[in-house]
């Protein structure tokens, strides 16, 4: 009688333990889930209303989700702000990666890395990111929790330019020399700095002719730099 009812028991350990990681499984699918709407829609109303016009209320209406499961994942609006661009960050950084790596090991590989960098900082990542660090100037504790972000992403970018966008793979079929990582890095940060300033000027209304006049030009810098 006993080992029939052990038998026929659904409540065994066994039965409870894979039960228990279902749900936990479900648990943490769902808590991921609501992690990436509050920070898909905190991109959203940052793209559209601005960093002023951006509210936690707005965020929790567009997400479909109560200000009590914002808080759960997020204490502050800073902190939201500052996941909300990191997710961005690495959906882009995914995207620059995957096309990185299909660069052909030709003397157009510089212009093309150079290309690549443009489109991730004149997109959604420079629109939000601007509204941020305007914000952040006036905002200590904004920018206290952007500061990290942003240094993660220059340390992040300027490896992988190193690894795959600006060393051929295979210099004596491509006439591209290798080049000291201190030349890349100089490089790398000009190139920074000047797509998140034409970037800027895009934003604001500066001519697209000129933009591109200017970025055509230090493609060729670059080029001769690094050949």
């Amino acid at each position: 009688m006993l080992a029939a009812v052990i038998r026929t028991n659904p409540a065994t350990p066994d039965a409870a333990a894979g039960a228990a990681v279902r749900t936990h499984r479900t648990q943490a699918q769902r808590s991921e889930r609501t992690r990436e709407l509050l920070l898909e829609a905190t991109i959203d109303c940052l793209l559209e209303l601005g960093y002023t016009g951006t509210t936690v209320q707005e965020i929790c209406k567009r997400a479909g989700l109560s200000r009590g499961a914002q808080q759960h994942h997020f204490a502050t609006k800073a902190e939201l702000m500052t996941h909300a661009l990191e997710y961005l960050v690495g959906r882009l950084r995914d995207q620059v990666l995957a096309s990185v790596r299909t660069l052909p090991a030709d003397p157009d590989r510089v212009a093309k890395a150079i290309d690549l960098l443009w489109h991730s900082f004149s997109g959604d990542l420079s629109t939000a990111a601007l509204e941020l660090w305007v914000a952040a100037r006036t905002d200590p504790e904004l920018r206290a929790t952007l500061q990290p972000v942003d240094r993660a992403l220059g340390k992040a970018t300027r490896a992988l330019y190193r690894e795959l966008g600006w060393r051929p793979a295979s210099p004596t079929e491509t006439g591209i020399a290798e080049v000291a990582p201190e030349r890349l890095d100089t490089v790398f940060w000009l190139t920074v700095n000047l797509t998140r300033g034409l970037a800027l000027d895009a934003m604001i209304g500066g001519d697209p002719a000129r933009r591109e006049e200017m970025l055509t030009e230090w493609k060729r810098i670059a080029t001769e730099i690094l050949a």
